[in-house]
């Protein structure tokens, strides 16, 4: 007891005494103490920089016992409030986020926050990327086939968006070359409760359906219906309007779609995360046609920000253009590397 009490007071002493100092003070649940500047806290991880150390911690969020920021974050709740302000443990182990006036002070617990952006950075410290590629040639029929894929995420207070690309190309003798082509950009504006909007459009591109090109721009709303420092899944519903051109001699294709998906995001399994995404486009245009894109996704973060990655992406079209397959899937597995 006057162990736990005496780290207590160290803790309180550090916090108050850097408070001109702009330091931030974390007490974890092995009375370990680290004082130094907290950069983010995104899927579960803390991460803090600090003056004695080359390379910055990471630190899983429920591991902390206390903390104290003279930073000021965008702060996010398993509720979907957002709030922007500065963190103080109490005695309880609750934390009170005081509005930049402190004329405001909200009262949670630690499981409750989900997400951490400091207002005070700059444009790269809001901006995530990645990168992945993979390569195999194999002697018979002098099969070569590459595959790429990047993405690019940029967070705001009341708002982000998301680029992401992938390529596949493969080769052999004595058949066809096989293309595929996919890229989206979404945006999402944060509202209350867990709501967003959510406008897209995705571009695909592959010749198991002869699609020279399939353009898909649509206006979504959402809501995460659970959202905490383990997981988050979604639901979303919404229009989109989908033109196609094709390979083959067939006219332009145009329709109205209407949008059921959902998502389910596991990322605090250790070094391992899952993500996965089933869209259902139902028209409203063409009777009886219905669309279905799904993707699995499941990556292992090695040292050194480099990882490798798994998935599976399936397109299916129960009424596709003359000629073509229904469906159109890929599976990968790439190495990368994300900043």
């Amino acid at each position: 007891m006057f162990k736990r009490l005496r780290v207590t007071l160290v803790f309180i002493i550090i916090a108050y005494a850097t408070g001109f100092a702009q330091i931030d003070t974390l007490l974890l649940d092995t009375n370990t103490i680290i004082v130094g500047e907290v950069k983010s806290m995104n899927k579960g991880v803390l991460t803090i920089e600090t003056n004695y150390s080359d390379s910055d911690f990471t630190i899983e969020w429920l591991e902390i016992k206390k903390i104290y920021t003279q930073s000021v974050f965008l702060t996010s709740l398993t509720d979907g409030s957002r709030i922007i302000g500065s963190l103080r443990s109490n005695e309880d182990s609750s934390i009170t986020i005081i509005d930049r006036e402190g004329a405001v002070e909200t009262e949670v617990q630690i499981p409750e926050i989900v997400f951490l952006q400091p207002l005070n950075e700059g444009f790269w410290s809001r901006l995530d990327a990645a990168v992945d590629f993979g390569i195999s040639f194999t002697k018979a029929n002098n099969l070569k086939q590459f595959t790429f894929g990047t993405n690019l995420k940029y967070t705001e207070d009341k708002w982000s968006a998301l680029i992401n690309a992938n390529m596949l190309r493969s080769s052999q003798d004595n058949a066809e070359d096989i293309r595929r082509e996919d890229a989206s950009f979404v945006f999402n504006y944060f509202l209350p409760k867990d709501w967003y909007l959510s406008p897209q459009v995705s571009l695909l591109s592959n010749t198991e359906q002869l699609l020279d090109l399939r353009t898909i721009v649509s206006m979504g709303v959402g809501n995460y219906i659970v959202n905490t420092n383990k997981m988050y899944w979604g639901v979303l519903t919404g229009l989109s309007y989908n033109n196609e051109q094709f390979s083959n001699d067939a006219q332009d294709r145009s329709s109205l779609e209407g949008i059921i998906g959902t998502e389910l995001n596991m990322f605090d399994i250790k070094d391992l995360s899952i993500i996965t995404r089933l869209i259902t486009y139902p028209s409203l245009s063409e009777s009886g046609r219905w669309r279905v894109d799904w993707n699995f996704d499941m990556k292992y973060d090695l040292p050194l920000d480099f990882y490798v990655k798994t998935g599976i992406t399936l397109n299916y079209d129960n009424q596709p253009t003359a000629g073509a397959s229904d469906s159109d899937y890929y599976w990968k597995l790439a190495f990368g590397w994300e900043w």
